[in-house]
């Protein structure tokens, strides 16, 4: 069953929808929001178990693209642009390849259409335990944080999910739900390798990310005939918060093709 997405919206024109990657949301968009705004009515979406969305007790790629699918349906958009990153770009091709008609150009940012191994798990981890904690305040988490993620960017990214219910802080995203679905989320559905998407695609990936190889070319070429590939110099995984300009001309062009 889908669940009814929470998202931001700027702008006006031609719909966008952008869809986050793993412990992100829609507020982690603005400033691209508000750039791409100039030409767009973009929807920042908060995916499932994330931002202001509600809870699931799963989160398969299908369900989330139902879910998407669904907002699309109930905002009564005419075949909306969808631009995915990481987590948020497997969402938006499984929206594409099962629901063609839906879509009208895909931007999927550096994320291929195949299984990675876990990472997450450790970080999942440390969010529960401080979700146990008695903590004193935010630099007190974020100390012990930086003990099991030694990672000071990365801890920040993740501490943009903390609130404070009275003397307790806690989550604002479903920990719970992202932990027992890390397996299916570095997945990629079997289905979605029978189908393909003949719009046009665009791949945006950073120079020192290494979510897609060369390797990862011709598995895109398969889904998505009409694919091209853009690199953003200098940008790793996070390459819309490393290279923000460099990325709003790449998709701004992808958008105009």
């Amino acid at each position: 069953m889908s669940v009814d997405l929470a998202f931001e919206e700027a702008g006006r024109g031609p719909p966008l929808l952008i869809l986050h990657g793993l412990f992100g949301s829609g507020m982690n968009w603005r400033r691209i929001a508000r750039d791409l705004g100039a030409k767009r009515r973009v929807l920042a979406v908060d995916l499932r178990n994330h931002g202001g969305s509600p809870w699931a007790g799963t989160m398969s790629y299908e369900e989330m693209a139902g879910d998407v699918a669904a907002l699309i349906e109930r905002l009564g958009l005419e075949r909306p642009a969808v631009l995915g990153h990481s987590m948020g770009g497997k969402v938006a091709m499984t929206l594409a390849l099962t629901e063609p008609a839906r879509v009208e150009r895909l931007i999927v940012a550096d994320v291929a259409p195949v299984r990675y191994g876990d990472h997450f798990s450790s970080y999942t981890e440390v969010m529960r335990s401080v979700a146990a904690m008695q903590a004193t305040g935010r630099e007190e988490i974020k100390r012990t944080m930086l003990a099991s993620i030694p990672d000071d960017r990365t801890v920040g990214f993740l501490m943009t999910n903390l609130v404070r219910h009275g003397e307790q802080y806690d989550w604002r995203i479903n920990v719970a739900a992202i932990s027992a679905s890390l397996s299916t989320l570095g997945g990629w559905p079997e289905a979605n390798d029978r189908l393909h998407y003949d719009g046009p695609v665009t791949v945006i990936n950073g120079e020192r990310s290494d979510y897609i190889s060369a390797d990862d070319r011709p598995r895109f070429t398969r889904l998505f005939p009409r694919v091209e590939f853009v690199t953003i110099a200098g940008a790793g995984h996070w390459l819309h918060a490393d290279k923000p300009e460099a990325f709003i001309e790449a998709v701004t062009t992808a958008l105009d093709r």
